[in-house]
């Protein structure tokens, strides 16, 4: 399996982009001058004690106090038998009050021959999972010794008095959970399908918090859209500073013009080379997977999502006292946002200011974009990046110097009225028009159609594929006239013969098949699910089929990359596999370990994103 690897949301412009570092800021009051002593850690577990135990539950594993050398640790060994095996970790009377601390940590060595994923949760009173904890997954690797850690607050401070900071996916100062009632603590195994073995040692509350003058924090962003608070090597201190930059930036390019390595479509220019062709293609060369690029040269993916100045604006209408010396309103970088979630969900249209456009236009002029344009091409060749991924301007990908990929969404159907929602709801494949959305969708990149520059299309993102047996149970929560519905009674009358074998293997109680089609309470699904789960294969293979089929017709022999799953079900990636060229994956992970595709398939993966934050610069 060879992965292909793009790089998420990095932006490829002097846009600056806010991150909050605070260190040493003057709206700074430390716990010191608070008259408030805080220890450096405070020690819940360390496992020394064998009585430590009266105050862990074992669900579904083994627990032994081992000797770990310098100290004792705690063995853990777990079954499979269970989806969620693992310990509760309880305080010796009342619950645990954090709040002089940012972090809850552990040390943990997996010592066991597996990867596994380890859940660690901390609840407050009333936890149910979702609502009143806080989870952090990581993947552990074989053998791998780290410390976990999940943080109680955004950052290591807080405000003094509560200052609520909207639409932000992060906003500093904010407490995750209420950190002085933590009541149990829980680490957990992610549905392991074998046993596993770690330690665990040194559970602790980590990491002092400090607190900060919520009078003197407004506004925290500068007009170059920069955090004020805090300083930081290359922070720009006003717009002379972007000449300087762009002198700077030239001598570099031209110190640096890219790898020797890299032919002209970014491909292995001195390589083992495969007969060339009009476009991109896939083929498995000495057991990898491998892009070939049209010139015949092996071509591994390494890019960057949203090349783009679309990217660089957040909204400002309810929120002006964030902001220092915002722009008149007639400035041209204002735009009316018509979409939002969560704060501005409910605030559409509303004013955002693209900071990323205005810094370009100081630091280029007038024909900012032009320069843009030229500028991304030869800084990605610099760096070593050899695609323009998702969500990049196309005004760039037709310039014929990187390759890119294409994207569009086939959702402009009827959509599966009981389908549970996340960024949308699934579209009923079984409706006429998803065909001709597909149609519409190809269209709508038709400049990518025969282009050889282009490695292949993205159709969809992020789908929520639910469990295995979900869109046959989202169809079953639909009305009689959905057409998916339709469908599927129409299957299970070609298995029953009659509405009552349907009660005797459901358990049901229907009185007659059109009962059965208005009725949309769950079913037993221990019964009824091996039916479900049956026509959720049909579902996702009429999807990812009737897909194929147009680019098959519409952009021919070139590459269908998939939906770029971050949710996902083994019936929906092995349908997936039946069509895709490639099959991709958005991966928010530290590790790739366990990617792995289902047992038998046999495809190249592409992860379309993934991301880590660069907390050193604002």
């Amino acid at each position: 399996m060879h992965l292909k690897l793009s790089c998420s949301c990095l932006k490829i412009a002097s846009s600056i982009l806010v991150v909050f570092t605070l260190i040493g800021c003057s709206v700074f009051m430390n716990a010191s001058a608070m008259g408030q002593q805080t220890k450096k850690a405070q020690s819940l577990f360390d496992f020394e004690d064998a009585s430590q135990l009266d105050f862990v539950k074992a669900s579904g594993v083994k627990l032994t106090i081992v000797d770990g050398g310098q100290s004792k640790k705690l063995q853990v060994d777990s079954g499979h038998d269970i989806d969620w095996p693992g310990i509760t970790l309880k305080p010796a009377a009342g619950q645990w009050d954090a709040s002089s601390f940012q972090h809850l940590a552990f040390d943990i060595v997996n010592t066991g021959e597996t990867s596994f994923e380890l859940g660690l949760r901390m609840d407050n009173p009333n936890s149910d999972g979702q609502k009143n904890c806080l989870t952090v997954m990581t993947q552990m690797t074989p053998g791998e010794s780290r410390t976990i850690s999940g943080a109680m607050t955004t950052t290591p401070w807080r405000f003094d008095t509560p200052l609520k900071l909207n639409g932000m996916h992060a906003a500093p100062g904010q407490e995750l959970l209420d950190s002085k009632n933590i009541v149990q603590v829980i680490l957990f195994l992610r549905m392991p399908h074998q046993d596993h073995h770690f330690t665990i040692d040194n559970v602790r509350f980590e990491t002092p918090i400090s607190m900060l003058d919520a009078k003197k924090f407004l506004p925290f962003i500068d007009e170059y859209g920069q955090f004020i608070h805090d300083d930081w090597p290359g922070k720009i201190e006003g717009d002379d500073d972007f000449a300087t930059r762009l002198k700077t930036e030239e001598v570099d390019l031209a110190e640096h013009p890219g790898s020797p390595e890299f032919n002209s479509y970014g491909g292995w220019k001195n390589g083992p080379k495969s007969a060339p062709s009009k476009h991109f293609r896939v083929e498995k060369i000495d057991g990898k997977w491998w892009f070939v690029a049209p010139d015949g040269s092996r071509f591994w993916s390494h890019g960057i999502d949203s090349v783009s100045t679309n990217f660089g604006s957040t909204g400002v209408e309810h929120r002006e006292s964030y902001f220092r010396g915002l722009k008149p309103k007639d400035d041209p970088f204002y735009f009316s946002s018509t979409w939002g979630i969560g704060f501005y969900g409910s605030k559409t249209p509303y004013l955002s200011y693209n900071f990323y456009v205005a810094n370009l236009f100081r630091k280029y002029g007038d024909q900012w974009n032009e320069a843009f344009q030229t500028m991304a091409h030869r800084r990605l060749k610099s760096w070593g990046i050899n695609t323009l991924a998702c969500w990049s301007d196309p005004a760039i990908s037709k310039q014929q110097k990187t390759p890119y990929v294409a994207f569009f969404r086939a959702e402009e159907c009827p959509i599966l009225a009981g389908a549970e929602q996340r960024w949308t709801k699934f579209v009923d494949v079984f409706e006429e028009e998803f065909e001709q959305t597909v149609i519409a969708g190809v269209k709508s990149c038709q400049s990518s159609v025969g282009d050889p520059w282009c490695i292949g299309f993205y159709v969809d993102n992020e789908l929520y594929w639910g469990e295995d047996h979900s869109l046959g149970l989202w169809t079953i929560k639909s009305p009689a006239s959905q057409a998916a519905k339709i469908e599927l009674v129409r299957d299970l009358k070609a298995k029953y013969d009659s509405i009552k074998s349907l009660n005797a293997a459901w358990g049901g109680e229907y009185k007659s098949w059109e009962a059965f089609s208005a009725a949309t309470e769950t079913p037993d699904l221990t019964k009824a699910s091996d039916d479900l789960i049956a026509f959720s294969k049909k579902f996702s293979e009429k999807y990812f089929q009737t897909i194929k089929s147009v680019l098959n017709d519409r952009a021919p022999n070139q590459l269908y990359l998939g939906c770029r799953f971050i949710w996902d079900n083994e019936t929906a990636i092995r349908a997936a596999c039946k069509s895709c060229d490639v099959v991709s994956f958005n991966r928010y992970r530290y590790s790739v370990d366990d990617l792995r595709l289902p047992k038998g398939e046999d495809l190249p993966v592409l992860i379309g994103e993934f991301h880590f934050g660069a907390l050193d610069r604002g």
